[in-house]
């Protein structure tokens, strides 16, 4: 047994990586900030020890693991130095973990913490199966059989990684702040690829992801087109679930039955469903598996009032905008869509403004939230204002205080952004439940 301290333990990756670890058998603790975070919901569940930052958080006989959100100036980073302790970073640890059980690593400019829930749900009803998923959620086995992880692209950090196998789902230029152009994105994407051990599946729809070649792993292509080694076609969708048929070179798998409604996630779904083959999984095993699918948090997360449906969701990039709107629109057919969307980080807004405002006026009514600036960021180039300007009839909405702007019925809320949208969004469930 190792005994491990997260600084930033309530991050969503590193709580995730913090119960891993538990479940594992170890001793574990923390430290963070002593504002509530949902993802500390599932640490308390374990009893995991966590302590606001501090120095004498450090003791001998522990490693140290040190959160994205850090540098090395971190007071306890420094102090774990002082002591000579071991020290990770998060994409080191992970990355550790990763090399020592045959593992799948799950990536793509969007939908990986959907696509790694679905590959989740499949391989943890067929095999002893650890998991790490980026909506704070972490499950750890001590004879893991396969250990599944979202790779994030940024700052490349899944340069750390080199899985067995791996999942692409798209790849679109983003975080404009460490990233030149989608070239350099492309880029980072070829050389993770180059790491993968045995096989990538990739979505051929993607532009640029299907351009993508491995040096030595295998290349699965999925996706609509003709040509993709796993094909989805006849795709019907009602208010409770879709149904698609998915074709591996021309013949027919399976017919599959998923409460997804966006062809983002059916083609997400794809991806795990053409993974599970590669590896053995049955296609009835497969079905089983994917009928007990729940979507990870924040992503599509319903609350039912009346006839009012309000949609609390992490899309905060103007693809995702558009495919979050889209699923609304097909799944809640005759209903208005109100998009309640909250910028996260000064850089992408800037960067994106005009296909923000396109994608927003996908929806039938936008409403705009002042923009959640990251830590990173220290000067504010660009303000709610600038975005409203270039959205037809977009309103502001500051706080609570101006919840009357909302004042619609039989429609679909989505309160969509990474920052802490969704707070607002919990005192408009309580707000309309009144």
């Amino acid at each position: 047994m190792s005994k491990y301290h997260f600084i930033g333990i309530k991050g969503s990756g590193m709580s995730s990586l913090a119960q891993i670890a538990y479940d594992m058998g170890h001793e574990v603790q923390g430290s963070d900030e002593e504002t509530y975070f949902f993802t500390q919901e599932k640490l308390e569940q374990r009893n995991i020890p966590m302590f606001s930052y501090g120095v004498e958080n450090i003791k001998e006989g522990y490693d140290v693991i040190l959160g994205n959100a850090f540098d090395e100036t971190h007071a306890e980073y420094r102090r774990a130095k002082e002591l000579g302790l071991k020290t990770y970073t998060y994409s080191q640890f992970l990355g550790k973990l990763l090399s020592e059980i045959p593992s799948i690593a799950v990536t793509g400019a969007h939908g990986k913490t959907t696509t790694t829930t679905m590959v989740s749900n499949i391989f943890k009803h067929n095999h002893i199966t650890s998991y790490l998923i980026g909506d704070g959620t972490g499950h750890g086995e001590k004879h893991s059989e396969f250990m599944i992880a979202e790779a994030c692209e940024y700052y490349r950090h899944f340069l750390a990684y080199h899985p067995n196998y791996a999942i692409v789902t798209n790849i679109d230029f983003d975080h404009p702040d460490y990233f030149n152009d989608e070239h350099d994105m492309f880029d980072a994407f070829q050389s993770f690829v180059n790491q993968v051990k045995d096989t990538v599946v990739i979505c051929g729809d993607d532009r640029l992801a299907s351009q993508l070649k491995p040096t030595t792993a295998k290349t699965i292509k999925y996706g609509f087109n003709e040509g993709n080694d796993y094909q989805i076609k006849n795709v019907q969708t009602t208010s409770e679930h879709s149904k698609f048929d998915v074709y591996k070179n021309s013949e027919l798998l399976g017919t599959f039955t998923m409460a997804v409604f966006g062809l983002h996630d059916i083609s997400n779904a794809t991806s795990a469903i053409a993974l599970a083959d590669i590896n053995g999984i049955s296609v009835e095993k497969i079905k089983e598996s994917l009928d007990q699918y729940k979507p990870a948090e924040r992503r599509f997360s319903e609350h039912k009032i009346g006839n009012n449906v309000i949609v609390d969701d992490y899309a905060h990039h103007p693809s995702e905008i558009k495919a979050t709107i889209d699923s609304a629109c097909r799944k809640y057919e005759g209903k208005e869509v109100i998009a309640i969307f909250q910028p996260h980080t000064y850089t992408r807004t800037a960067k994106f403004l005009n296909e923000f405002a396109e994608s927003l006026e996908t929806a039938d009514k936008v409403f705009l939230c002042p923009i959640f600036a990251s830590v990173r960021e220290k000067e504010k180039i660009v303000g709610i204002e600038d975005l409203q300007k270039v959205t037809k009839d977009a309103q502001i909405i500051n706080s609570e205080n101006d919840f009357d702007k909302l004042n619609f019925d039989n429609s679909v809320f989505l309160f969509m952004g990474a920052g802490n949208i969704n707070k607002l969004c919990h005192k408009f469930i309580e707000h309309k439940s009144k």
